[in-house]
């Protein structure tokens, strides 16, 4: 059986299947192109003819994948780095790896010694203390203000007057006799070159002291005029 194909219908194939060629070569191969893909306007192309477009990446634009991993980042999300490489010659080669340490390097970064304001790293201790602050130097047309200083103050008013001590007492006791009549103590006091007798409640020094006890080896005299007592040893005189 032999089938015939009308040339109206055969050309109007033709004219479709040029347009569905056309309009895949400027989606798929000239994407960055600006000028618009013709379209027939004549004759509509059948759902079936048509390509999806493809989206192809402008150079410099982020990739949707890398992106997302942007904002996960910006978003305070945990960072987890790139273990592979988009392209196969960027991988190092694990062989032109040097895994020598280098000391020598490490030796001049510990030789460099750094700013007062900077802490050395290597180095184990208290960090220095930070520097004084300089005085501030004002230009000399800036005007002075003047400060208002109040009267001086009050001196303090004074205290009680120091209570009065008795002066230490100058007499020397050498001993002492006893009467034989009535019992009576009489000691034997020298005042530099005065020689006092007096017993006991006897006044001396006109009225200034007043002799309290006489003992064996000292004696209480008074002061009459602070009203305190000292007790005076016994002088022993060497033989």
């Amino acid at each position: 059986m032999t089938t015939t194909v009308e040339p109206k219908k055969l050309a109007i194939l033709v004219v479709l299947l040029l347009v569905a060629a056309l309009t895949l070569y400027f989606n798929v191969f000239s994407g960055d192109s600006s000028a618009p893909a013709p379209v027939a306007s004549a004759v509509p192309a059948p759902a079936a003819s048509v390509a999806p477009q493809a989206q192809i990446p402008l150079p410099g634009s982020a990739q949707p994948t890398e992106r997302r991993r942007t904002n996960e980042a910006s978003a305070g999300g945990e960072f987890k780095p790139r273990m592979n490489y988009a392209n196969p010659q960027d991988r190092p080669d694990p062989a032109s790896i040097d895994p020598t340490l280098r000391l020598d390097l490490l030796a001049k970064v510990q030789q460099v010694e750094p700013d007062a304001v900077i802490r050395n790293i290597f180095q184990y201790g208290a960090a220095p203390p930070p520097p004084s602050a300089k005085p501030i130097d004002l230009p000399r047309n800036v005007p002075r203000i003047p400060v208002k200083i109040g009267p001086p103050l009050p001196p303090p008013p004074p205290g009680p007057p120091p209570v009065p001590q008795a002066p230490p007492m100058t007499f020397k006791y050498y001993g002492y006799k006893v009467s034989k009549s009535n019992g009576r103590k009489q000691a034997f006091l020298l005042d530099g070159d005065d020689i006092i007798i007096a017993g006991e409640n006897d006044s001396v020094k006109a009225g200034r002291y007043r002799v309290v006890t006489i003992g064996v080896n000292s004696i209480t005299i008074e002061d009459t005029q602070f009203k305190k007592t000292q007790t005076l040893p016994l002088q022993v005189t060497p033989a």
